[in-house]
């Protein structure tokens, strides 16, 4: 399933160099897991991977031992434990992913990969080339604030970054979530139409339908479309 090219081997060097980095933060990490709540520290679930091939994709443990299979966005809030919704802020849960990208079953940024259950998601990735491509750690879609209770907009952002080698359309994204010319844009709900604003002047809420995007995903936007280009 492994994907050759430069993209290959860039995922390979930064997998490679950032496991030993991070062992120590992802040991801490295991030891207060174990010590907050019964159970194993880590865990692997079933994704959907490249070619639509389920694969295990491995993590940090942030919920109660027996929480169903489901996926974040419903998942009860309250079956996440203290210590994982810490974990989840800092995205270390995801570190163990690091061996998903070693063993080719994953990209440093790609699709975040989803459950088999998630059919309608499934079948909008597939419709639009999404599945041909390694799922990620991140994604363009995270980094917009866009999860997956939104199939359409999440299959279509997903594929949007798959474009990026043809099109400047992820880097005008980028621009768009970030400065702009003139300030960043907003769509108005209530006329559906971009506006710009100055930057003191924009409020956090006035980004509608997304979470708002903090200056590290800006930059990670643009990390995004810069790794994409390596391809």
């Amino acid at each position: 399933m492994a994907v050759k090219g430069p993209k290959r081997a860039f995922d390979l060097v930064v997998a490679a160099v950032l496991l030993p980095l991070t062992s120590p933060f992802v040991l801490l990490a295991m030891l207060a897991i174990r010590l907050s709540s019964p159970g194993p520290a880590l865990f692997s679930q079933t994704r959907v991977g490249q070619h639509g091939v389920p694969f295990a994709c491995h993590k940090l443990r942030t919920m109660v031992v027996g929480t169903p299979s489901l996926p974040s966005h419903q998942a009860p809030a309250i079956s996440v434990t203290a210590v994982g919704k810490v974990l989840r802020k800092l995205k270390i849960d995801e570190l163990p992913q690091l061996w998903n990208v070693l063993k080719g079953e994953m990209s440093l940024v790609g699709p975040r990969p989803c459950l088999p259950t998630q059919t309608e998601l499934i079948d909008r990735r597939r419709q639009l080339g999404v599945l041909a491509a390694l799922p990620g750690i991140t994604g363009l879609a995270q980094m917009k604030g866009i999860d997956m209770s939104d199939p359409k907009l999440c299959a279509e952002t997903d594929a949007e970054y798959l474009r990026g080698p043809r099109s400047d359309s992820t880097s005008k994204s980028c621009l768009a979530q970030s400065t702009g010319p003139d300030g960043p844009v907003v769509q108005v709900p209530q006329s559906g139409r971009a506006c710009r604003f100055p930057a003191s002047s924009l409020p956090r809420s006035a980004v509608t339908g997304r979470k708002s995007v903090s200056p590290w995903k800006r930059r990670t936007l643009l990390f995004c479309q810069a790794v994409w280009r390596t391809a």
